[in-house]
């Protein structure tokens, strides 16, 4: 069995590191905040390029925290691209405001002169994806731009150009943790720290608390267990990234003319690695009887989601390519034997 992804195998390249760390944190019964999250903030902060981070509950909650940060309220419109985990419009969504579709490019990542386009005078921000780890070309708009990096970490230059960039440590990020995490990452000190304020109730003292620019505070901390978890596999993140590169640059010697990578742009992460394919789900039924792993990422644009119903501008990219796009098995158990496996059953079905 090839499994898409192996978590257990990417815990023990770091088990010592990591349960240390975590068994430390339980007996100093210092469970939220304090010194172990201060440190994973300040290697997200560098491994995104940017001065300074703030450790959040999860992805969703950092973008939402962000956006609401640089000053998105109930009933401004948010641009968002049509290619992504549902997660960047429903953060949108979440705090009252209005996700605005706009179609991608060919590479998945939102077209800049469409988002350039989209703006109004209700728009209050724009979204880039930095999808699968490309780096999503900043468009020129008179808004703030929050960049969507959930999957993001470890790509060469950093994938963080907004005001803002909100992460994920989702456990099959490449930088993952033993459940949901994230950061936001950014330059300017009040917005980082608006952020921090809106994720701890908006307490300015104790017993006192504000809202920020408006919106109320609410629980959004990254936990000091997780924050061990991550600390202890950040170590690995170059060695991982090396490694996942050598088996993409494997699958793209290998793979058969009818299987075409997504493009990407130069540095980065192919987090996951995904192509594009006729006939998907034959071949994704194919893979699964050859007991190795697929998965879609995304199987339908957001103009296709019921919870964000209409009226949508066209997206016909991002619906082609939510048709196509498989993402196959890259990870740290994996060898070039185990790529050619998956070719062999690609080049016969595909």
């Amino acid at each position: 069995m090839l499994p898409f992804l192996d978590l257990a195998a990417r815990h023990a390249e770091a088990a010592a590191d990591v349960e240390r760390r975590v068994l430390e944190v339980l007996r100093s019964g210092h469970y939220v905040g304090g010194p172990v999250v201060a440190e994973a903030e300040a290697v997200a902060a560098r491994w995104m390029g940017r001065s300074g981070a703030v450790g959040l509950s999860n992805g969703t909650d950092a973008l939402m925290l962000a956006l609401q940060a640089v000053g998105v309220r109930p009933g401004d419109e948010v641009v968002v691209p049509a290619l992504t985990f549902f997660a960047t419009a429903g953060a949108v969504a979440a705090i009252g405001a209005v996700p605005r579709v706009v179609d991608v490019r060919e590479d998945g990542l939102m077209d800049p002169a469409l988002a350039a386009g989209a703006v109004t005078e209700r728009t209050a921000a724009v979204v880039p994806v930095h999808l699968f780890g490309s780096h999503a070309e900043r468009p020129s708009v008179p808004v703030p731009v929050v960049d969507d990096a959930a999957q993001a970490v470890g790509a060469d230059p950093p994938c963080s150009d907004g005001v803002l960039s909100a992460v994920s440590t989702y456990p099959t990020k490449l930088w993952g943790g033993a459940g949901d995490g994230g950061f936001v990452v950014g330059d300017d000190p009040a917005l980082l720290d608006a952020v921090r304020r809106l994720g701890h109730h908006g307490q300015v003292g104790a017993h006192l608390h504000q809202t920020v620019g408006g919106a109320p505070g609410r629980n959004a901390r990254l936990d000091a267990l997780q924050a061990a978890v991550l600390l202890g596999h950040a170590p690995m993140l170059p060695q991982r990234i090396a490694h996942r590169r050598q088996l993409v640059a494997a699958y793209e010697a290998l793979l058969p003319p009818r299987v075409r990578p997504l493009v990407r742009t130069p540095g980065a992460t192919a987090s996951p690695f995904v192509v594009r394919v006729g006939r998907r789900e034959a071949v994704q039924q194919a893979l699964h009887d050859a007991g190795i792993g697929a998965s879609i990422y995304y199987p339908r644009s957001l103009t296709q989601q019921p919870a964000l119903a209409g009226p949508h501008a066209p997206t016909p990219v991002a619906d082609a390519l939510a048709a196509e796009v498989l993402a196959l098995p890259v990870h740290s158990g994996m060898g070039t034997a185990d790529v050619e496996r998956v070719v062999a059953v690609l080049s016969e079905v595909a």
